[in-house]
């Protein structure tokens, strides 16, 4: 087996999907969870305003929606949550997402005075962290807040990481890499795009260029030059199609260099550590 067939077989990818099996696959995900943890009372997911958020709370509303139909009472609640670090450079886009999935509840909290606080505490302590350190604190502190809002709530927290994320591991450990439910997984960027079309989600939400949006020296940095590569080379990679050799390249390294955060924390059974 290939190190390429080895990562589709891991992450589950299909050359091509049905777009409509998979979003009722993935709303039926979410139902089936609710029913069978009876503690559940709803989700929990942060809304930044771009595809991958906008296409897993557009779920989850759905399927809040069917359950509290089928419980005759609304029993199960979506709450999203805006978590911007000051002014979000792109709020327009998180309110068009908003008004796209219709959440039952909106919560809006500023990250900043957290963040920031914990940066001036660590360096009271002597600890100075790099613009790039500080942007993965803005991730933690985002997940941090979506599942106090859930312990409050009886919530469970969703998250956002697919196929074309996991392959790179181009998110933050125990940030937005933290969740309770990724039903995204197993869909990489392309296929996502296709079933916000079909949901009839505005096209500026799923075109727009990807951004993780953390680095204040670097604003707006676009993911494919963060990463190097494109995310038309990892669909067709994941999608099991030739890419041109440094792209293949980069992409395995990216792979193997994140394999600790696709890993529960490591034990002395694993071999990682030999």
């Amino acid at each position: 087996m290939t190190l390429q067939q080895q990562i589709i077989k891991e992450l589950h990818v299909q050359p091509t999907i049905n777009v409509h099996e998979e979003i009722r696959r993935t709303i039926d995900f979410l139902k089936e969870y609710a029913y069978k943890h009876s503690f559940v009372k709803g989700f929990v997911l942060g809304i930044s305003g771009g595809q991958d958020s906008t296409l897993a709370g557009k779920l989850t509303q759905m399927a809040v929606d069917e359950l509290n139909d089928e419980a005759g009472e609304q029993r199960y609640t979506f709450y999203a949550v805006r978590l911007p670090y000051g002014v979000q450079a792109d709020e327009s886009d998180c309110n068009d997402a908003l008004a796209f999935m219709n959440p039952t509840q909106v919560y809006t909290v500023n990250v900043k005075p957290a963040v920031d606080a914990g940066v001036q505490a660590l360096a009271d302590a002597g600890i100075t962290l790099s613009d790039f350190i500080k942007g993965n604190e803005k991730a933690r502190e985002r997940m941090k807040v979506q599942f106090a809002i859930a312990a409050a709530k009886q919530a469970v927290v969703i998250g956002t990481d697919h196929a074309a994320e996991a392959v790179t591991g181009f998110y933050t450990k125990y940030g937005d890499g933290g969740a309770d439910l990724t039903p995204l997984w197993r869909l990489n960027k392309r296929q996502g795009r296709a079933m916000l079309a079909e949901l009839g989600c505005p096209k500026h939400l799923y075109e727009k260029t990807p951004t993780a949006d953390l680095e204040e020296n670097r604003p707006s940095l676009p993911d494919e030059v963060a990463l190097g590569i494109t995310y038309d080379e990892i669909d067709d990679y994941l999608e099991g199609k030739e890419i041109p050799k440094a792209a293949q390249e980069t992409l395995e390294k990216h792979y193997l260099r994140s394999q600790h955060k696709r890993h529960l924390p490591i034990t002395v059974y694993d071999d990682f550590w030999k």
